[in-house]
């Protein structure tokens, strides 16, 4: 335990020891546009926070899950003979839980792109869970 201890010493101490030195021999210059955020020294033009849609994080996620799944797969394939069957039956389980979550995903519309921009034109859709109000005229109504 007490080399892992050392470790963390070690790094805490180099982390300080940079900061320190990069504080004692650093730069100070109060330039106008030091504070200015730039990518790639290109100066924004635009607003600094852009609004995305939440399906694209939700693509993003849903990649990175899948994709350690099928890393999780293929080791399994590796080692499947010293495994034996019980490795092959965890393996099912794991395949099914795999595909039940992804048929929750289908199922919820979560990968369903033009269903959303649909419903987002007609702001009275189903997908919002309100009826449409001229379907609730009252049988009087004109």
């Amino acid at each position: 335990m007490w080399p892992f201890g050392l470790y963390i010493v070690l790094v805490l101490l180099v982390v300080a020891g940079m900061l320190g030195v990069s504080a004692v021999l650093g730069q100070r210059h109060r330039e106008p546009a030091t504070g200015d955020p730039f990518e790639s020294g290109i100066v924004g033009t635009g607003p600094e926070h852009v609004r995305l849609s939440i399906r694209f994080y939700l693509v993003a996620m849903f990649f990175v899950v899948f994709d350690l799944e099928s890393i999780f797969v293929f080791a399994w394939a590796v080692a499947a003979r010293p495994l034996g069957w019980a490795g092959y039956a965890e393996m099912v389980v794991f395949v099914v839980v795999l595909l039940l979550t992804l048929l929750y995903l289908v199922r919820t519309g979560a990968l369903n792109w033009a269903e959303a921009n649909d419903a987002r034109q007609r702001p009275w859709s189903s997908a919002h869970g309100m009826a449409n109000p001229a379907s609730r005229a009252t049988p009087g109504a004109v």
